[in-house]
């Protein structure tokens, strides 16, 4: 896998989630359906958490469902962009009655400002295709989970936006869409960090639009326009915007609409104490039983 195409500008990921805070929620429904399919596969688990970190928490709404779910497990929500947690916190005061202790922490999932061994559950929707080094936050959510604590997680795969990359290429060879991690290697990043039973699985979604204006306006709003360190510096000209939106078109269904195709990659693991001795030339890991039962 060459980590270059990954490399992210943490600077422009924070302020451009820090910019679409005030109106997050009112453009995020992928976000929303795919949260809400992650809170299902809870419904599968036998989990009763003493403390959540909720990372990439965003405007609050998934940790608030986690809180209600869990009543008086300590939920942390964190992440990295302030005006998001501020935004959070909002949400708190609203649904008061139905939470139990919640703490707001801004931070990166690739230096988690937590102790180790601190929380039963890392749950995170959509936010490790922000994390430059996969291995590193992987590593991390490891280090914070207790040897029989859950993480629960989405990311964006490759085949996103497929139909704005191949507009885009229509006009030149520049990186205008952030590329995101294939299912397989995420998965090998999982193993890596010594997480065990790691699955994966995916899905795609789509989203339709009137026009492909419709696709770059709500990528901006939502905080997920182009943030690779690779980006073209400077402001697309006009003529190669109506370039590449004319070359959308090619997309138009029989409905009229333009599509905007999404592929969720779903994925869970479990902590573990395993130590480097214990995995092995093949890169697989031996776990006890013992460290397998989910009560």
């Amino acid at each position: 896998m060459d980590n270059t195409l990954y490399q992210l500008d943490k600077r422009l990921v924070r302020d451009a989630f820090d910019r679409a805070a005030a109106a997050y929620d009112e453009v995020a429904i992928l976000q929303r359906e795919v949260g809400r399919r992650l809170l299902e596969r809870l419904d599968l688990i036998k989990l009763q958490p003493r403390a959540i970190v909720d990372i990439g928490a965003g405007t609050g709404e998934l940790g608030a469902a986690l809180a209600k779910r869990y009543k008086g497990s300590e939920v942390i929500l964190l992440d990295l962009a302030p005006r998001m947690l501020k935004r959070a916190r909002q949400r708190r005061r609203l649904v008061e009655r139905w939470l139990g202790r919640q703490r707001f922490v801004c931070g990166d999932a690739e230096q988690l400002p937590l102790a180790d061994n601190s929380v039963d559950m890392v749950f995170s929707n959509f936010a490790i295709q922000w994390c430059s080094d996969l291995d590193r936050a992987f590593a991390e959510f490891q280090r914070v989970l207790r040897p029989d604590g859950l993480l629960l997680f989405t990311s964006f795969g490759p085949d996103t936006l497929t139909e704005l990359r191949q507009a885009w290429r229509a006009v030149d060879d520049a990186v205008h869409v952030n590329s995101f991690i294939d299912m397989h290697d995420i998965g090998d990043a999982l193993m890596r960090a010594k997480l065990a039973e790691p699955v994966m699985d995916a899905e795609r979604l789509t989203l339709t639009y009137a026009d492909g204006m419709g696709v770059m306006r709500d990528l901006k709003a939502m905080g997920a326009h182009n943030v690779s360190a690779g980006r073209h510096h400077g402001l697309t000209g006009k003529r190669k915007l109506q370039h590449m939106l004319a070359a959308y078109e090619q997309f138009r269904n029989s409905a009229g609409l333009l599509p905007a195709t999404y592929e969720v990659v779903y994925g869970h693991a479990w902590g573990s104490d395993v130590g480097a001795g214990q995995v092995h030339e093949d890169g697989t890991v031996h776990v006890p039983l013992s460290q397998l039962k989910r009560g």
